[in-house]
């Protein structure tokens, strides 16, 4: 994705109050999650092939199984 605009069309959240987690689906079909960083050094070590501009984000099973496309 990198730093040319897209927009985003929202898919789906499963917060109540507005904070994280959600969904949203790019125009070009790619699914971008919101979510609290993964700030765990031991899971972070565990992470593979971690490429320079990649982060890593925490979402609660219950939002993918709800609002994940599933094609």
């Amino acid at each position: 994705m990198g730093g040319a605009a897209t927009k985003l069309r929202f898919i789906g959240t499963t917060s109540d109050d507005g904070k994280c987690p959600t969904l949203y689906e790019t125009e070009d079909g790619q699914i971008v999650v919101q979510g609290y960083e993964l700030t765990d050094e031991e899971a972070l070590e565990q992470l593979r092939d971690v490429l320079p501009g990649e982060t890593f984000v925490v979402v609660p099973r219950e939002l993918l199984t709800r609002f994940a496309p599933k094609e």
